[in-house]
This record gives structure tokens, sequence and C-alpha cells, in this order.
């Protein structure tokens, strides 16, 4: 799907929670993506779509109810196959950096920001001494736009913009590979989530990192991501080149084309009804009851071509011709 070197390789991931009475939920299906070096995919998709599920199982984060299947190749690593001590030792902030989407309750409550920034550094990077600590945790805080006079503060004496801030200050501390960022500009305002998309951005351009963003501001997706994956109902239905996908072509996927057409700033008109449930979705496509494109033929799950998983995928009016 790149030219370049891969990073993070998802082939066929899916994810089923087992809920008592022995139902089951969808909540990832069939997978596939690479990251590569120097490159931001940006993962985009309504709430509820299993976007942030997708990012747990790259990280083993998810509860035992969770079964996980398919392929997911960090470098020589499968990170589906890894036991939690590979995940904990030698993956979490040292190949994966991580900008989590509640940053309050990933942040240690009786530790103030400035203790966890120096413990951090000290892991990841070897680095001692008071005064070299102390220099590298305000140099972070500043690439996080995190104000050094809160240094000193708590989490629970911060409001959610400078968590969500603090969360991203020490995930760029490990300089790590891959950098999952799930929502990382929540609770900021335009200013700051410029910031901190054009600083997630250095911090991939520099040093040919790969950057995995979910979000749901697309206005900071198409600011900073080279790709756009658009997730619905727990599978990738859509994977296309940023420039085109917000440009006068479009997406091609109708789903995709709603998400840009309910913008404010676009034609601000809503996609009409509301998602399937993950526990019981459609054997078809699960956006056809959505769709002004159904037809019969939508009653069978659309193949994923190269770009598009639709039956009836609308055309570039170059591709026309």
């Amino acid at each position: 799907m790149t030219e370049r070197e891969p990073v993070l390789s998802v082939r066929g991931l899916s994810v089923r929670f087992l809920m008592p009475g022995g139902r089951r939920v969808a909540a990832v299906t069939d997978a596939h993506f690479d990251v590569a070096a120097g490159e931001c995919l940006a993962l985009i998709g309504e709430s509820g779509c299993g976007k942030s599920v997708l990012a747990s199982a790259l990280l083993g984060l998810l509860p035992a109810n969770a079964q996980t299947t398919g392929e997911a190749l960090l470098g020589d690593l499968d990170l589906v196959t890894a036991d939690e001590r590979t995940l904990a030792r030698t993956v979490r902030g040292r190949r994966i950096g991580l900008i989590p989407q509640s940053p309050a309750a990933h942040l240690t409550p009786v530790r103030t920001i400035r203790s966890q920034l120096e413990e951090t550094l000290t892991a990841l990077t070897g680095m001692r001494g008071r005064a070299a600590l102390r220099d590298a945790a305000e140099e972070a805080a500043g690439r996080a736009a995190f104000p050094p006079g809160h240094l000193d503060r708590h989490p629970h004496e911060l409001s959610g913009g400078l968590a969500q801030r603090a969360a991203t200050a020490l995930a760029l501390v490990g300089e790590a590979p891959l950098l999952l960022a799930d929502e990382p500009t929540t609770g900021l305002d335009r200013d700051l989530v410029n910031h901190t998309v054009d600083e997630l951005r250095r911090h991939v351009d520099d040093a040919d990192r790969a950057l995995l963003m979910i979000t749901h501001d697309l206005s900071a997706a198409e600011r900073i991501a080279d790709r756009i994956a658009v997730m619905y109902a727990g599978r990738i239905i859509e994977l296309s080149d940023a420039t085109s996908f917000f440009g006068p072509s479009g997406p091609r996927h109708p789903y995709s084309r709603g998400l840009l057409q309910a913008l404010p700033e676009r034609a601000f008109t809503p996609i009409p009804g509301m998602p399937p449930e993950l526990g019981d979705l459609p054997d078809g496509c699960a956006f056809a009851a959505r769709c002004d494109r159904a037809t019969p033929a939508c009653a069978a799950q659309p193949r994923m071509t190269e770009t598009v998983a639709c039956h009836h995928p609308h055309v570039p009016e170059d591709a026309r011709a």
C-alpha cells in the first residue's frame, strides 16, 4: 500500500468480545493496512466504530474477554501473539508511544507531571542527573505546549486540555518508531490543535518515524495526514491518499463522503440514521440502511479492493473520461 518500508503492517486483524450468554461483539473485522516510516495514517470514523479497540489490540491492552486474530507486525514482532512480558518491557513506550484517549486516567494521580516526565526520561533514555532531567522534562513539555508553571502540579489539578498536553509530552519522550495517537486533540482549542498536530508531524518527519492517529477532527487529519483510513462498524472501508480524500474528487465510499459533507464548512448535512450495533451487524454492507446508493447487491458483504469496500463507490471525474 506504500512504497516506503512499513513500520507497522496489519493483516486480517479482528477483535471479538465474548459477552455473557455466548453473544459476540465484532469490534474489529479483518483490518488490513500499513504505516510507513515518515508517514501519518489518520484513522477516522464515528464513535463506537472500533478505532480505539484496534489501537488497544496493537498494544495488548484489551480486556480478558477479547479474542484477537490476524497479524500486526512491528518489524519482526507480531503484536497479536506477543506475550505480556514482551509488550511491557520492549514495546510500550519504547517501540510504540501512546497518546491515550483518556489522558487523565493514564497519568499517575499521586505524582506531579514533572516527576512523571523525569521518570519516563530515565526509564526510556537512561538519562541521569537532576539538572539534565529537569531541562529535558521542560523541553518535552514545551513540545506539547504544556506550560512550565504547571509541571509541579498533580493530574487532578489540571484541566482536560492540560492533561491531554501532559500525555502528549510523555508520549514524545521515548522517540518510539511508532507513535499511536488516540484522539490527541481532545479538549484543545484550534490554535493548540494546530500546534499539537504540527509537533506530531515534526516528530514523524525528523527521524522517519510512523504515526497512526485516531481522530474525529477531520481538520486535524487534513492538516497532518498522508493517508486516510475510514472505519465503519468495525471494518476499514476506505484507504485513500489524503490529498485526494480532501480534494475536489473526494473519497469514494458514500459513508466517507457523508463524513465530509457533515462538516460545518461544507454542506453541514448529517448522515441520516445511526450506525448498527457491533453485536448485531447485518450480513451485508453495514452502511446500506443509511446509504442513498444502496441496491439489492448490498445485501452481500462488499470486498475491499485496493482503496474501497463498496458495491457502488463514487468514481472520480478523471477516471470517467
